[in-house]
């Protein structure tokens, strides 16, 4: 059964609003919903980036049933990974065990504010890795101490703990982070629809003797009742960036940097990405794309907080039972 999620997006809306459009998500009927984690905006028109883990510790009080995760959170630089475990331990006791902690290899974007180098990709994914290893002993209730290549922890321990360890998704990009972190994570999170580097996933957990667990995308969506420019004007000026590889995305220092590299993405192609205006068949065709490449569980992010509480009331039971209606049964 295909999941449709729901995304926190903390760089269109500030803290109150975001726990409210969380209860209004779970009342709507979305099965899980996704956080993401940034210190900026993608752009300056966005306008807000509170703190991602206060927000998630509101949503799990604010909320009953649905799933809840950090999407991504980085915990190579701006967090001590030590710290990741604690807060993730945490939020899962508020949610009652609805919690999953999101990982990533992060972006300079969010991380040079602690004003310490951006390292490569593959420095970056070993520092991951490591951070990886530390968090999950954390998780299972170990006392850690450890002098790594790039991080030290001094007799940690987690003294609020779940009765099951929190389960971990790693966002990957290709084969290499693929072998890296399938046999360590519990999740896959990735940012195209890739059936092959999905299968590659469950290939590389089946010769570890793992389950082949879930599989996390993301749809952006604009919405919109009866104005598909008014909606495509708005993704083009909100959501452009997203059409930067994501190799570019992960190293772009800040606002001005993507106001410059997106300088010449016109309407148009947006338009080719982003399902705008109020056609909700389209976005089942774009979501289509997904659980045909193996993805188990699809975020929809719905651009524009200003446009949220309009979805929620005209837009969102309906687009899921659409949804729900076209995805396969298992």
């Amino acid at each position: 059964m295909t999941r449709f999620g729901y995304t926190l997006m903390t760089e269109q809306a500030g803290p109150k609003d975001l726990v409210r459009f969380a209860a209004e998500a779970e009342r709507r009927g979305f099965d899980f919903e996704v956080c993401s984690d940034h210190y900026f905006p993608w752009l300056d028109s966005m306008g807000h980036s509170p703190y991602a883990w206060s927000v998630l510790g509101a949503a799990a009080h604010a909320t009953e049933r649905v799933e809840l995760m950090s999407f991504v959170t980085c915990p190579i630089m701006r967090y001590h990974p030590a710290v990741v475990a604690q807060k993730a331990a945490t939020v899962d006791l508020l949610a009652d065990g609805r919690f999953i902690l999101g990982l990533g290899a992060g972006e300079n974007l969010n991380e040079h504010v602690v004003g310490e180098r951006w390292p490569t990709v593959a420095e970056r994914h070993d520092m991951l890795e490591e951070a990886l290893d530390i968090i999950r002993d954390l998780l299972d209730g170990e006392q850690v101490t450890v002098d790594g290549e790039h991080y030290r922890v001094d007799q940690a321990k987690l003294w609020d703990l779940p009765n099951e360890p929190v389960e971990v998704g790693v966002a990957v990009s290709g084969p290499e982070s693929v072998s890296r972190f399938a046999p360590a994570a519990d999740h896959l999170v990735t940012t195209l629809p890739d059936a092959e580097l999905v299968e590659d996933w469950h290939e590389t957990r089946a010769d570890a003797g793992l389950e082949r667990g879930r599989v996390f995308g993301q749809i952006p969506v604009s919405w919109d009742p009866s104005d598909a420019e008014a909606a495509l004007d708005r993704a083009h000026e909100l959501f452009r960036w997203s059409g930067l590889d994501w190799p570019v995305n992960a190293n772009l220092p800040d606002t001005k940097a993507f106001e410059a590299a997106t300088a010449a993405v016109r309407r148009e192609d947006v338009a080719e990405s982003v399902p705008c205006g109020p056609d909700l068949d389209a976005v089942v065709e774009v979501a289509k794309t997904w659980w045909d490449a193996g993805f188990t569980d699809i975020a929809l992010v719905q651009i524009d907080g200003s446009m949220q509480d309009r979805f929620f009331a005209e837009a969102a039971e309906p687009l899921l039972e659409k949804l729900r209606a076209a995805a396969p049964a298992s």
